[in-house]
């Protein structure tokens, strides 16, 4: 359902699911708590939250493909990055965490290896970011004979400017400037349920 574009017509009807609601819920007031005690900074519990919300099945990754006419030749799953320096000064996990909700994802949809990709967005400054930058994977994909791919950020459960402009704009500028043909943005969780 999430790669439906017309879950997002103003005339779309989607059913009330109190259960998915609850359990979504349960998950932020937890994110909230574990950040606001100090036990995990907020980064790293929001994206704990949202592997949660997979993992329980509140969205099923199959969700993700539907409303598509054809299969993508490549899922890309891009996360926000981060200075490299967080991972060796600070021994940050989130590197990992990444890596195993790409597999997760993988598994549940039962793709190939190649199938899959995992990519890091929104750096910016001099110093050395989580790689493969997504820009630069998009467009390797492409030149690589991946014509047709879907790119989705798992770590987000909202859009905002770094998955409707970044990712939707420059992104998919990028892709189809490589040789890419057909680009799909899968939106984030927003309040499609």
């Amino acid at each position: 359902m999430l790669g439906d574009v017309r879950l997002f017509e103003e005339d779309a009807d989607q059913p009330f699911q109190p259960k998915r609601a609850l359990i979504a819920l349960g998950v932020f007031v937890l994110v909230i708590a574990v950040a606001a005690m100090g036990w995990a900074p907020i980064a790293a519990t929001a994206f704990a939250g949202a592997v949660a919300l997979v993992l329980l099945k509140v969205v099923t990754a199959e969700e993700a493909y539907a409303g598509l006419d054809h299969r993508p030749d490549a899922l890309v799953a891009s996360y926000h990055g981060l200075p490299k320096r967080y991972l060796v000064k600070n021994g940050d996990p989130y590197h990992c965490q990444c890596q195993g909700t790409t597999r997760r994802l993988r598994e549940r949809l039962g793709f190939a290896k190649d199938e899959v990709v995992h990519t890091f967005q929104s750096r910016f400054g001099p110093e050395e970011w989580l790689q493969p930058y997504t820009v630069e994977e998009v467009a390797r994909l492409a030149k690589a004979g991946k014509k047709r791919i879907a790119v989705m950020a798992p770590a987000f459960s909202a859009d905002c400017v770094e998955t409707l402009e970044e990712i939707n704009e420059e992104i998919k500028e990028a892709f189809e400037h490589a040789g890419g043909e057909e680009f799909t943005y899968i939106p984030c969780l927003n309040d499609s349920d």
